[in-house]
């Protein structure tokens, strides 16, 4: 799953409650609000429209204090609960088809409904709209009903249009990004999976429509049923396939165009696109209890479409820039699996660089994303009122907090890549070599988490400025730089590190990206009080440093544990807890501060 965005909202949801393909975030959702015009509107959810209209229904309430907490609980605790089932469901896909032919055939037709998406809707959606459905909520005399009926309508159409249009071209579309012997199976999975293009838009909008009158749970929730449905999918193949097949001349499952029968086709790609069929359809008891009842509604010139159009251009070449660069990720990857003939030696691709790449995710989603929904307000309002030393604050702690929590998750990637990979991944068709590549893929992953997230915080100062052109400009450097990277790894290194050195050219684009950044910022907003947060980073990546090293000690000591799911399972929780345990008190030796602010905070939980 190369680049997902980090960016909160609506959007298609592959499980780990963060939106796909796109390697850096997307505009903060209130982008461009404030130069919208104030006044009444008139269904457009735009325009500015004179004296105002005698209300016909009177104004939706304010949400209240006890109701935004409670709508705060309930969206982490969905974010949570669809993170780890969106895992489950990596898990159980890969023991059912392995990292092999299928695995990675099915994993690259799973990015085309996702990445032009994106393309079509994704990007203009979260910069542009969502803010227009709270404006037009709000100031409607109909709470906005008017314009969500003509958007549904306008995106049903060119969704649709475009489904049919991408799915008649899979074949072309699977010549672009998958190897000669893995096209065909590409191709077939496409015509059942491109046409989730049309599923994923609906679920977005109707998402807006649902949050725009602070109804959260619906949105967050679905589409851990899309995720349930994907897990009963794969557990239903394993049994099915899985369980009784027989491997290659190599010790492959699936690992021929032969092996893989329509069957298996058919379930695999028809049940992933119900489970986003049933993602929507889920949505309609939400929708009516909100009181929106969708019809038709053809009046497009109501819509606010130039403004559209004018504010969503520099984030559509922003989004345009990464697609890109998840082309290139994929056919290269495809490219390194498909080198050798088959039944050759296993070789990671595709389905590898996903797991390892969702694991960097998991981590993300969890720790950054968290302090980046936490201080985006916050940083929005300073930069409104233009107090930058309060938004550099504002930015500077949330990059020691997110690095505090961040550098341990990267020392057990980096030291204990081997026994997570193993006990994650390896079962069923996903062999122990599949499940060693994966580990190899995980060390570069905890290399380059740190950058990527210090890089996607600082890039959410600008969007608390509203500025999307600098993002977008300044991306384009930094995609360049990275398919460059995935270039010479693919013709420079063994084919069985391919992957690693994608992730690590990843790594050397994040770190462009930061140091780009984090140059703009200074000239904007001043200084960025680096000082304090280099010092932190040096302090909490010593006691990460000593913690790994006993964490690897401690692996290289352990029993061998290839064939035995418990020891693996084992290694991993005592040495991944042994090494928070280290990295802790390290951290309290060097008097760490987000140490001071963590005991301070257990205390006061404890005294109350």
């Amino acid at each position: 799953m190369a680049e997902p965005s980090a960016r909160p909202g609506p959007g298609p949801d592959r499980g780990l409650g963060y939106r796909p393909p796109g390697p850096a975030l997307g505009p903060h959702p209130d982008a461009n609000a404030r130069n919208a015009p104030a006044g009444p509107q008139t269904g457009d959810g735009y325009t500015a429209a004179g004296p105002a209209p005698t209300p016909t229904t009177p104004p939706p309430p304010a949400p209240k204090g006890k109701n935004v907490v409670r709508s705060s609980l309930l969206m982490g605790a969905g974010s949570l609960v669809s993170r780890v089932t969106g895992f489950g469901r990596t898990v159980v896909i890969s023991a059912a088809v392995g990292a092999g032919l299928l695995g990675n055939s099915y994993t690259t037709a799973q990015y085309f409904p996702q990445m032009i998406y994106e393309l079509v809707l994704g990007g203009v959606f979260a910069s542009i709209i969502m803010p227009l459905f709270v404006k037009a909520h709000k100031n409607d005399p109909d709470g906005g009903d008017a314009f969500a009926q003509r958007l549904l309508t306008l995106a049903a159409l060119v969704l649709g249009g475009a489904a049919l249009v991408v799915t008649l071209a899979a074949p072309v579309i699977a010549a672009a990004m998958a190897e000669p012997v893995q096209r065909d199976l590409v191709t077939e999975f496409s015509y059942l999976m491109l046409p989730a293009l049309l599923l994923y838009g609906l679920f977005a909008v109707l998402s807006g429509v649902l949050n725009s009158r602070e109804h959260f749970g619906a949105p967050m929730w679905v589409p851990i049923i899309n995720n349930l449905v994907v897990i009963t999918v794969g557990a239903v193949f394993f049994a099915v396939y899985t369980s009784g097949a027989e491997p290659d001349a190599s010790g492959e499952l699936f690992g021929t165009a032969d092996q893989v029968t329509n069957g298996m086709i058919l379930l695999l790609g028809g049940g992933t696109t119900a489970g986003v069929v049933i993602q929507v359809l889920c949505l309609a008891p939400a929708l009516r209890r909100a009181g929106f009842r969708w019809r038709l509604r053809f009046d497009f010139k109501a819509l606010p479409l130039a403004d559209i159009r004018r504010m969503a251009a520099w984030t559509l070449l922003f989004v345009a820039a990464n697609q890109i660069a998840v082309i290139a990720v994929v056919k290269i990857a495809n490219a390194a699996s498909g080198a050798d003939e088959p039944g050759g030696v296993f070789v990671p691709g595709t389905t590898v660089y996903n797991n390892a790449f969702l694991m960097m995710m998991m981590a993300h989603g969890i720790v950054a994303v968290s302090v980046i929904t936490a201080l985006m307000p916050r940083m929005t309002r300073a930069a409104d009122d233009r107090r930058w030393p309060e938004l550099v604050e504002h930015l500077s702690s949330g990059i020691r907090l997110a690095s505090f929590l961040l550098v341990p998750i990267a020392a057990a990637f980096i030291a204990l890549h081997e026994p997570i990979a193993l006990a994650i991944f390896q079962w069923g068709a996903y062999d122990h070599t599949m499940a060693v590549a994966t580990g190899q893929a995980l060390l570069a992953v905890g290399i380059v988490l740190l950058p990527f997230s210090i890089s996607q915080l600082q890039i959410y100062a600008f969007y608390a400025q509203t500025d999307t052109r600098t993002v977008g400009l300044l991306n384009l450097p930094v995609i360049a730089i990275r398919i460059g990277g995935y270039l010479l790894a693919f013709a420079l290194l063994p084919l069985e590190w391919v992957v690693a050195g994608l992730l690590a050219a990843n790594g050397v684009s994040y770190l462009v990206s930061l140091l780009l950044s984090m140059s703009l910022l200074r000239k904007r907003v001043g200084l960025l009080r680096m000082r304090r947060t280099a010092s932190g980073l040096v302090r909490s990546g010593a006691a990460a440093l000593i913690a790994g090293a006993a964490a690897y000690g401690g692996w290289l000591a352990w029993p061998d544990v290839s064939a035995s799911k418990l020891g693996q399972f084992g290694a991993a929780i005592v040495l991944g807890t042994a090494l928070v345990g280290v990295y802790l008190a390290a951290c309290l030796v060097f008097r760490v501060t987000e140490m001071a602010s963590l005991q301070a905070t257990v205390r006061a939980k404890l005294r109350r």
